[in-house]
């Protein structure tokens, strides 16, 4: 698997398809590539080339908490820089709830670095902020108070992040855990902070200034609430809103099966592609 070394991080990223246009999409949560590689693959058949990557603190990614600025901001700025590097500027760029924050604001933060936009469960309100502010900081937060750095390396989540990526132990062992919790602390608050925004990440002056062509596909749970994508359509000057088949329907019981979380992934991606491949035709032909 390629590696680049970007903003003192080494990251790990794929590319498929050898297409002359170029596309960037991450995953939701803090999944790794994988979580992306469905829809990947059938753009990449399309004609286009696709980057997809696992973020820092992701995957099999380097793990490195530190920085002044959010979480989601440094995945974007990783980002730009990655593009950079090898040629993929202006790329069309697309994510899934947290992978559509990152792209709201590569587009923000560096304008110049993107053509378009495929966005896709698009989160925003209260009670996203606090859940995701809790899965994504809290729970780590509270590790770090009751038992140190030791606690966080045997969570789940960075558990696995070592088991992925053995140096992510000597990181993590080596951080002072007040500095974990303050750094994850500041982070938190980025959630908190966008829980009355439009969308969480962004304003509506700053959503009202990307004018890139954008297809947006709005989620359908207490997350991801189907009328944060309808207001993300109003307020973007050219975009087009799309609606999952079913969408209306009861939704599955949550699973944590692995096999029937990737059949899960595997349908919605496809039916994705089905919205994506002809917006890119009629915006972007090759």
């Amino acid at each position: 698997m390629p590696v680049a070394s970007v903003r003192g991080a080494q990251i790990q990223y794929e590319i498929l398809g050898t297409g002359d246009q170029w596309i960037s999409l991450t995953p939701g949560g803090r999944a790794g590539m994988k979580g992306v590689r469905p829809l990947a693959e059938r753009v990449a058949d399309a004609g286009y080339r696709v980057l997809i990557h696992d973020r820092r603190n992701c995957g099999a990614s380097d793990v490195i908490i530190d920085g002044d600025l959010s979480e989601q901001e440094i995945w974007a700025d990783d980002l730009a820089e990655l593009l950079g590097q090898l040629g993929a500027s202006p790329v069309i760029v697309g994510g899934s709830s947290a992978g559509c924050r990152l792209s709201l604001l590569l587009t923000v933060r560096h304008p110049d670095a993107v053509r378009g936009q495929l966005l896709w469960w698009v989160t925003g309100g209260r009670f996203a902020a606090e859940r995701l502010g809790q899965n994504y900081y809290g729970q780590f937060i509270e590790a770090a108070n009751a038992g140190g750095m030791t606690a966080v390396c045997e969570s789940d989540f960075f558990s696995e992040r070592i088991e992925e990526n053995a140096g992510n132990r000597d990181r993590l062992r080596a951080m002072d855990p007040q500095r974990f919790i303050e750094v994850m602390s500041g982070w938190r608050e980025f959630f908190m902070a966008g829980a009355d925004l439009p969308v969480i990440g962004a304003s509506e002056q700053q959503l009202r200034g990307i004018t890139v062509p954008t297809c947006i596909v709005p989620g359908n749970d207490q997350t991801h609430p189907q009328h944060v994508g309808e207001t993300l359509d109003g307020l973007l000057p050219d975009s087009e809103l799309h609606y999952l088949p079913g969408i209306d329907e009861p939704q599955p019981e949550p699973t944590t099966d692995p096999a029937e979380l990737l059949a899960r992934q595997t349908k919605r991606q496809s039916l994705l592609a089905e919205i994506f491949i002809p917006f890119l035709a009629k915006r972007f032909p090759l």
